[in-house]
């Protein structure tokens, strides 16, 4: 293929760790070298599992202020032993005890869920298939999404089956000039935002049908094919925000999700569908009250294309 890959990461410049990472030996960073990290909801969790920062390694503090973060970077420590003796993921999806299973029969070595891992989970054989490594897994589906031929899949969380909610979703006939809308939103933050618009009862659009999804990393484009073809008037994709100020819990699945959307566009003129019947935003858990507006926006602009030619099919 001759898309353009992630950009390289940032990886900490030192001896110490030396570790078996296909990204590098030691840790993935930030700018000015402080261990790369979802600072707001784990701030002491890194990207490699079970290595957490603490005192002037996470950010800057005196030797007092140092010597209190490392009791609570030893207790997500402790966290991590134990949940890891189960067999169970870490933060943020707690408790889940599945694991991606690979089709290796249908692997064609294109990398990219080796590349795309933010956690550095799946390594490469002598023959460059991939070498998933459990331990390291936090179960956010990335790989699944950057895989073209669909080989990855947990045995709670698949292509197919998101593709069976897709094909569940009632679309309205186009004499009811009704269009429909599936929302992809992420369960961390977009999610949590939606309920908490309907908890201060907010009116937002009655055409959407929401589908939650682990993190918008996971989106396989297969999806957005499926959706078109199935009718649906329009896409949004609700995912956290990313930059340097990320808010994504599982790091870039934001951005991955946004750079492969940017390569869908193809796929909509292969269907003689306009690109904008897809569009992707990004909000924080305390954009709820933007949700309304963003969902009746949407809906104008697909008023405006009118219905989706493959409606009836």
């Amino acid at each position: 293929s001759n898309d353009e890959g992630p950009k390289g990461e940032d990886i900490l410049r030192s001896n110490l760790l030396n570790l078996a990472y296909r990204q590098g030996p030691e840790m993935p960073t930030l700018k000015y070298g402080f261990a790369d990290s979802h600072f707001i909801c784990f701030p002491y969790e890194t990207r490699r599992t079970g290595i957490y920062a603490a005192g002037s390694v996470r950010m800057p503090m005196d030797a007092a202020s140092s010597i209190e973060d490392a009791t609570g970077a030893a207790m997500k420590a402790i966290q991590c032993t134990e949940l890891s003796a189960l067999g169970s993921a870490l933060h943020p999806r707690v408790g889940d005890l599945s694991f991606p299973d690979f089709a290796m029969s249908r692997c064609t070595q294109c990398k990219r869920c080796t590349v795309e891992c933010p956690f550095g989970a799946i390594n490469e054989d002598d023959k460059f298939n991939p070498l998933p490594n459990p331990t390291r897994c936090r179960r956010c589906g990335i790989c699944m999404g950057a895989c073209p031929e669909r080989i990855i899949s947990f045995k709670n969380y698949a292509v197919p089956m998101i593709g069976n909610m897709i094909k569940a979703i009632e679309v309205p006939d186009e004499d009811e000039e009704k269009p429909r809308i599936v929302i992809f939103a992420c369960e961390n933050d977009a999610i949590p935002a939606i309920d908490m618009a309907g908890i201060n009862h907010l009116k937002y659009n009655a055409w959407v049908r929401v589908i939650p999804v682990r993190c918008l990393g996971s989106m396989n484009i297969v999806w957005i094919a499926d959706t078109m073809s199935q009718g649906i008037d329009g896409i949004l994709l609700l995912g956290c925000k990313h930059g340097d100020d990320y808010q994504c819990h599982f790091i870039k699945g934001s951005e991955l999700a946004e750079t492969r959307l940017s390569k869908v566009s193809e796929t909509l003129n292969r269907l003689d569908l306009e690109s904008d019947r897809v569009r992707m935003e990004q909000i924080s858990i305390m954009d709820y009250d933007k949700i309304p507006a963003i969902l009746d926006g949407f809906a104008e602009r697909l008023e405006e294309l009118g219905p989706n030619p493959y409606k009836g099919f």
